[in-house]
């Protein structure tokens, strides 16, 4: 199958980069690239738009902040071979890292950019100064993925029209109030030769083997590896993390911390965007906890401009 074209509207990259094996990785970037770098990696389905607004405040804040378009997703390239496996997402993160000459960063996760994280950080592939977990962690629930892995592999024909696309969104996440402008959903699909919409992603993200069991005992192992403070964030009313793989995590990592977001569902961001930036905001810029601390006024003021922030990104 192939890729579609662009919307009309939908906002163009920053920057690409090289990942592995060649591959152009579609990214965008907000602040001074001297100061310390904040990498955003978000969750399967999801594009570098879900941290744009969290990007923007962090870089006005004294942070370099990095989000990229995970490979097979958004605009960039799909693995030639569908080699959409962790391990290869890790070696994106180092490729964009080496691009970008960071030697350390914050990495900031969310679901499937999160396990990415957690690897990348407790196998040391990235030299790490504190991690950020959303909604993700050794222990999931295998039902709440399969919901994951069945909305995404629905609609194989894809869509007519974006009313269609924004009520196969309302159906997987009944709870969040319908897009006011249909065109915010752009970003999201693509137009097909056949006059059909389809979503951003390679179908074959879904067609990967999934050994679930093997994932928890790498993760859990890397999760007593961490050498850096980390924060799970988890929504409240999610299906894939619950409070028993919370405890888990929380038991395995050493200097980690957990906050509940209530009101929000798996994703995160874009469900409590209020909550979820006072708290990203709250936990990098308390003192001590990196090496380039912010000023109290900075913290304030970014906690203030985040109040109002409108992160959503669907899916």
């Amino acid at each position: 199958m192939t890729r579609g074209e662009r919307l009309p509207g939908t906002p163009v990259p920053g920057y690409f980069w090289t990942g592995d094996q060649g591959l152009r990785i579609a990214g965008d970037r907000w602040g001074d690239p001297t100061d310390t770098a904040v990498v955003l990696q978000h969750g399967g389905g999801q594009t570098r738009h879900a941290w744009k607004t969290t990007g923007e405040v962090l870089g006005e804040a004294g942070f370099h902040a990095i989000a990229f378009d995970a490979r097979g997703h958004g605009d960039s390239d799909w693995s030639p071979n569908g080699d959409y496996s962790q391990d290869s997402m890790v070696r994106d993160l180092c490729a964009v890292m080496q691009s970008l000459n960071l030697r350390q960063a914050v990495l900031v996760g969310a679901s499937m950019g999160g396990g990415t994280s957690l690897v990348a950080a407790g196998e040391q592939a990235v030299d790490t100064l504190a991690l950020v977990l959303v909604d993700i962690a050794p222990r999931i629930e295998p039902a709440g993925v399969q919901k994951i892995r069945d909305f995404m592999a629905r609609n194989p024909d894809g869509f007519a029209s974006l009313e269609e696309v924004a009520e196969a969104i309302a159906s997987y996440q009944p709870h969040r109030p319908p897009p006011s402008n249909l065109q915010g959903l752009a970003k999201n699909v693509r137009l097909h030769p056949d006059g059909r919409y389809r979503w951003h992603w390679d179908p074959r993200l879904m067609s990967g083997p999934r050994d679930l069991a093997a994932r928890e005992r790498r993760l859990s192992d890397c999760a007593q590896a961490l050498a850096v403070p980390s924060l799970l964030v988890k929504g409240a009313m999610s299906d894939v993390l619950t409070e028993e793989g919370v405890q888990e995590y929380l038991a395995l990592a050493p200097r980690s911390e957990y906050l509940n977001i209530r009101g929000a569902g798996h994703m995160v961001a874009g469900d409590r965007n209020d909550l979820f930036g006072k708290a990203i905001v709250e936990y990098l810029t308390r003192p001590g906890l990196l090496s380039s601390g912010l000023l109290a006024a900075q913290r304030a003021a970014l906690i203030g401009r985040l109040d109002a922030a409108d992160l959503n990104d669907i899916p």
